[in-house]
């Protein structure tokens, strides 16, 4: 059996990477939505109102991330920014119905399959597997970057020119 070289890994990286891009073109021509879009309107669905930052939280993106999410999704007519009864100095998000109806016919977020093969790993698996990735994430500088365990990003829609989430 042959040493495995770099050449190796750049190519397991770019499959990633095209795996990733193919499933969110996917997830945007099936709902229009990508996934971090997908999970604010999954973290959402449960009954009552959320606080942006209840939002990050639930899904570990940054606060301001969770507020361009929020605003396409609005724009979109999607969700909606409503003050709280009690205290109106408070917005709180809620799903508007048109969110639920795209709620019901999305498909399962790329990472739900992963995590589902993940979690059947023995437990050394899982460690050398989190490591290794930690290590390449360090190799490529992307170790400070903001990241939400989600596995991928895009625009609302297909005319938007921008590649934000």
């Amino acid at each position: 059996m042959r040493m495995a070289d770099h050449n190796d890994l750049l190519k397991s990286l770019r499959q990633i990477t095209q795996a990733i891009d193919l499933y969110s073109k996917h997830l945007l021509k099936e709902t229009g939505l990508t996934s971090p879009q997908l999970l604010v309107l999954q973290a959402l669905s449960v009954p009552g109102r959320r606080k942006p930052s209840e939002i990050a939280r639930s899904v570990n993106l940054s606060q301001g991330t969770i507020t361009s999410i929020v605003d396409r999704l609005a724009r979109a007519g999607l969700v909606a920014r409503e003050r709280n009864d009690d205290d109106k100095r408070v917005i709180e998000v809620v799903v508007t119905d048109a969110g639920r109806a795209r709620l019901e016919d999305a498909p399962a977020p790329l990472q739900h399959d992963f995590l589902e093969r993940f979690g059947a790993l023995a437990d050394w698996e899982k460690s050398l597997l989190v490591s290794s990735v930690q290590r390449l994430a360090g190799m490529m500088q992307a170790d400070g970057l903001d990241a939400a365990p989600i596995l991928e990003i895009g625009e609302l829609s297909p005319d938007d020119p921008k590649r934000q989430a």
